[in-house]
C-alpha cells in the first residue's frame, strides 16, 4: 500500500525549501508512520539549509526533527503504538549495538536522526523506527491546557538540555549557569530550576534575560560584560545564597564563539561544562584549565529516548512552561520563518503546523 506524503524539502543548500510530494510503502517491521501535529524549527535546520552542514541522507531531503504527532500506521511489532499521540525523539539509537548497551546511544552508528538520516517533520507524515517513540497521555495534555502540537519542542529544545543536566549530575543545591538564555537555553534554565539548582542566566538580549528571570533564574547577567566581572558577580551571588563556590554546572547553550569562550572561562574546581550549543566558529580556550581544576567538559548530542518521559512530565506538571518561548506558524510560511531566524528577528522558538491543502 503506497502512502502519499506532502512536505517541504531542501533541494540545494541556499535554495528556498520547495513543496514536494512523495510516496512510501506501508511501515515495515518495527516502523511507524506518524501524522505530524507540529514540527519545531531548530538552528540545525538552518545549518543544513544555509551554512554547509551536510545531511547524512542525500538531498533533496525534508528537514525537521522536533516532531509531535499521532501514529497512523505501524509495522509488525509496533501494534501497541497505533493511534497513540507521540513525541518523536530527535535521535533514535538502534538500542542493540555495543554503544547502546553501554548507555551511549548518542554515538550509535545506526541511529536515526529525522531530517538528516531520513526525511523529517516539515511534512504531513514521516516514517520512523517505532522504538523510542514517547507516548503522551492526551487527557493530561488537556488538563495542562496544552495541545499535542505544543510538545514538538520537547523532541529537542527541552530534552537536549535535560540530557545535559543528567550528564552533569545536576542536583538540588547545585549552581547551574546557563550561557545563552534563548531557545534551548530558556528551557535549560527551567529544567535546572525544576531540579532544585541555584540558576544564573547569561545572555546579550534583555528580553531573554527577563524571561529567564521569570522562569527560574535568580540571577541574570548581560553577557556583553567583561568576563572577569561576570565571574565576580557569580561568585558573590553564590556566596549570598549559600551555594557552592566550586563544582559549578555550566551549560553553554548559545552556540556562539563568545558564549563558548565565556562558558569555558567560568570553570572552577570540579566544574562540569556541558556544551549544548553548536557553532562552526572556532574558539580560543586554554585546555589546561580542565587539568588545573580537575574539571570536565562534555558535549550533548540529543537525548536518549528513555529520558523523554521524565522531560515530558516536567512540561505536563507545569514545572517547564512552553508558551512564553514558543510561537506557532503555518508550515506554508517555512521560508519566511527561516529568513526571520537568520535575521534574528524571531525571538521565540517557531513551531510549524502542517497546512497542506
Amino acid at each position: 500500500m503506497a502512502i502519499g506524503i506532502e512536505g517541504w524539502e531542501l533541494a540545494q543548500p541556499g535554495d528556498p525549501l520547495r513543496r514536494s510530494r512523495r510516496t512510501v510503502e506501508a511501515p515495515g517491521a518495527g516502523e511507524a508512520l506518524v501524522r505530524v501535529a507540529a514540527c519545531g524549527v531548530c538552528h540545525t535546520d538552518l545549518g543544513y539549509a544555509f551554512d554547509g552542514v551536510r545531511t547524512r541522507h542525500p538531498l533533496p531531503l525534508v528537514l525537521g526533527h522536533e516532531i509531535a504527532g499521532h501514529v497512523e500506521a505501524v509495522g509488525a511489532g509496533a501494534e501497541a503504538l497505533l493511534g497513540k499521540a507521540v513525541v518523536v525523539p530527535a535521535v533514535i539509537p538502534c538500542g542493540t549495538c555495543s554503544a547502546c548497551r553501554a548507555g551511549r546511544g548518542a554515538i550509535c552508528d545506526a541511529q536515526v536522526f529525522p531530517g538528516s538520516d531520513v526525511h523529517g517533520g516539515f511534512a504531513s507524515h514521516l516514517l520512523v523506527p517505532a522504538r523510542g517513540l514517547c507516548v503522551v497521555d492526551e487527557a493530561r495534555l488537556g488538563q495542562a491546557g496544552l495541545a499535542l502540537a505544543d510538545l514538538a519542542v520537547v523532541a529537542d529544545a527541552v530534552t537536549t538540555p535535560y540530557q545535559a543536566a543528567v550528564n552533569a549530575g545536576l542536583a538540588a543545591g547545585d549552581v547551574a549557569i546557563v550561557v545563552g538564555a534563548g531557545g534551548v537555553g530558556g528551557f535549560a534554565v527551567q529544567i535546572a530550576a525544576a531540579l532544585g539548582a541555584h540558576v544564573a542566566a547569561i545572555d546579550v538580549d534583555a528580553e531573554r534575560l527577563r524571561l529567564a528571570g521569570e522562569h527560574g533564574a535568580s540571577l541574570t547577567l548581560d553577557g556583553k560584560g567583561d568576563a572577569k566581572a561576570i565571574r565576580k558577580s557569580l561568585v558573590a551571588w553564590a556566596k549570598e545564597r549559600g551555594a557552592p563556590a566550586t563544582q559549578w554546572k555550566i551549560f553553554e547553550t548559545s552556540g556562539s564563539k563568545p558564549g563558548q569562550e565565556l562558558a569555558f572561562s567560568l570553570l572552577n574546581p570540579g566544574a562540569h561544562l556541558a556544551v549544548v550549543g553548536y557553532t562552526r566558529d572556532p574558539g580560543s580556550f586554554r585546555l589546561s584549565n580542565l587539568m588545573a581544576f580537575d574539571a570536565t567538559a562534555r558535549g550533548t548530542w540529543g537525548c536518549l529516548p528513555e529520558h523523554y518521559p521524565a522531560a515530558v512530565e516536567l512540561v505536563l506538571s507545569g514545572k517547564v512552561k512552553l508558551a512564553a518561548f514558543v510561537e506557532r506558524r503555518p508550515m506554508s510560511t517555512i521560508n519566511a520563518v527561516f529568513a526571520e531566524l537568520r535575521a534574528h528577528t524571531l525571538k521565540k522558538r517557531p513551531v510549524l503546523i502542517p497546512d497542506f491543502a
